[in-house]
């Protein structure tokens, strides 16, 4: 935002603006919206830093004060610099091109994101950043701001599951389990494992295994539990994936 006199002079460069709603009134400051997170937690303790000016407005991009008397309305003060402190709990505005930039960089973070969890569970490659963003834009993906970029990600695979071969790259794992505990410790874990790879119970039981990574706390919490801490619990790797990127046919 910039902020501009009558006669079109900018007061302002660049500056943030915080909004909040009091009394049915809208007002508004020029803020450093870098500031703002830092004001808010009390690291940043300096108001000058965080506002470009004291005044109070009703419309910072056109340059309007608010009256006097709609201040005294709604806070029931007319001391700016206190009410400026009341704003900054305000919600921080962005410009067109500034969402614009938020909601793609949001974008790639789920597809990242998406990339980064999932193979084909066919070929157990990977797919590409380019083509889960490709994959998101055919289905027509909408950005929804207020929510995380992992709760975002885990709403895709969903959405994709439906026409694509995508899947959560499972988690190879080593257990050690004591041979007299082994048998019956095995039944309570194989509804978490995916495919035992090998098992050898020469001595004690140690199983290798690949498993959905939804189910490693339960698994490291059960042997935990259960072997009363003789048991040993090591990840192999973290995705199980082969060479090479996956296409989307």
């Amino acid at each position: 935002f910039s902020v501009f006199s009558r006669d079109g002079v900018s007061l302002f460069s660049q500056a943030g603006m915080l909004r909040i709603l009091y009394h049915n009134l809208k007002f508004e400051v020029a803020c450093y919206k870098n500031k703002v997170v830092g004001w808010r937690s009390c690291v940043e303790k300096d108001l000058d830093e965080v506002l470009q000016t004291h005044s109070v407005f009703v419309n910072v991009s056109k340059g309007q004060v608010a009256k006097k008397e709609d201040l005294i309305s709604a806070f029931g003060i007319d001391d700016q610099t206190e009410i400026c402190k009341q704003i900054t709990k305000g919600e921080v505005q962005v410009s067109d091109k500034e969402r614009q930039a938020q909601l793609g960089q949001m974008f790639r973070g789920i597809a990242t994101t998406v990339a980064d969890k999932c193979v084909n569970p066919d070929t157990k490659r990977p797919y590409t950043v380019i083509l889960i963003e490709r994959a998101m834009k055919d289905i027509h993906y909408a950005v929804e701001p207020n929510k995380s970029t992992k709760q975002q990600a885990l709403e895709v695979i969903k959405q994709f599951k439906e026409n694509m071969k995508i899947g959560r790259a499972h988690r190879r794992l080593r257990f050690v389990l004591p041979v007299n505990e082994g048998k019956r410790l095995k039944e309570k874990l194989k509804p978490l494992i995916k495919v035992i790879e090998s098992e050898d119970s020469s001595q004690q039981l140690e199983i290798v295994c690949l498993i959905d990574p939804g189910c490693f706390r339960e698994i490291d919490e059960l042997i935990k539990k259960e072997t009363k801490g003789k048991g040993s619990l090591e990840v192999l790797n973290l995705k199980d994936v082969e060479e090479g990127d996956e296409k989307l046919e």
